[in-house]
């Protein structure tokens, strides 16, 4: 039998329990009691005290189980620590970041209120005088030059003039029409390039050169003459005065024509300081009559034809005019 700590086990009853059930006279319930069955009232001796070893054995607390506790309950409050340092340290810094955010914002309307009004008006702002500004000026640009313009006084149609700038090239096509070119010519004498009272008309208001080239085509030939003026009113006074005609100019494979008794066809037009005539015939001797489609039409073309470099020339100037450098 061993006396270690706790003592011996008898049973499943735990220590200190009588395994005989009580039935034995000799084993009382505590089998080193101080009462000596055979001597009652006796104390029984106990040399080697073993009954203090074993009440000793009985108080004995259980270490480990004592120390685990402690172990764990050293854990836990090592966690809590822990969970509260962190809990503890959010929370201060949600309060400081609180009171910053407010702290900034009252200094912030604070000085905003004190300071509103010595804030200088948005005109009183410096400008940024690293980067130019844009300028715009105040005076609107200029339309573009009328085309009409140059070519309506003679001190603005200052570009070259001649019977070739007029009448260019080697024959003239209207849409499927084309018409041979045959002679041209200028002259400063305006009465000698005319026919009847038109030479006088020209020479009173002023004529300063006329120009003139025909062109044919299926028998029928037009001369086509253009008179200078120094402006568009003397222009167009000397063709609602008009009578007579232009003189028709043969030569370069063109015969002579509305000589001798035919009748032939006169138009009189003005663009700006240039008017402008045709006369057209037939080069055998025959007369044009109200209902000759043919020899209006060319009539027509060499007038219209006549119109337009009129015109270009007024726009070529304009052009060059509008894209000059200023000054």
């Amino acid at each position: 039998m061993s006396f270690g700590q706790g003592g011996p086990q008898w049973g499943s009853g735990g220590q200190n329990q009588d395994p005989y059930g009580g039935q034995d006279p000799y084993r009382a319930q505590d089998p080193y009691g101080a009462q000596d069955p055979y001597n009652p009232g006796q104390a029984v001796p106990d040399p080697f005290g073993l009954r203090a070893r074993a009440a000793a054995a009985d108080n004995t607390p259980d270490w480990a189980a004592l120390a685990d506790a402690s172990a764990a309950r050293t854990r836990r409050k090592r966690w809590l620590l822990i969970g509260g340092g962190a809990l503890a340290t959010a929370a201060i810094a949600g309060i400081v970041a609180t009171a910053i955010v407010s702290s900034n914002s009252d200094e912030g309307n604070a000085a905003s209120d004190k300071n509103a009004s010595q804030l200088p008006a948005p005109q009183d702002l410096p400008s940024d005088t690293t980067q130019p500004e844009p300028s715009f000026s105040s005076v609107a640009p200029l339309p573009p030059p009328d085309p009409k313009d140059f070519i309506s006084d003679r001190k603005k149609d200052t570009a070259p003039l001649s019977a070739e700038t007029l009448f260019p090239g080697r024959k003239l096509t209207m849409g499927e029409r084309v018409y041979a070119k045959g002679a041209t010519a200028r002259t400063g004498n305006c009465a000698s390039a005319t026919q009847g009272a038109l030479g006088s008309v020209l020479e009173s208001n002023g004529c300063d050169q006329v120009f003139r080239a025909t062109y044919s085509a299926g028998g029928i030939a037009v001369t086509v003459g253009v008179a200078t003026f120094e402006n568009e009113a003397k222009a167009k006074k000397a063709v609602q005065q008009a009578s007579g005609s232009i003189a028709p100019l043969p030569g370069a494979g063109v015969p002579t024509f509305c000589k001798g008794g035919p009748v032939c066809r006169s138009t009189y037009n003005s663009y700006g300081r240039y008017a402008y005539f045709t006369y057209t015939g037939y080069i055998k001797a025959k007369s044009v009559t109200k209902g000759d489609a043919k020899a209006f039409q060319i009539g027509d073309d060499l007038g219209e034809f006549t119109f337009r470099q009129i015109r270009r020339r007024g726009e070529a100037q304009a052009s060059a005019a509008a894209t000059a450098p200023a000054g």
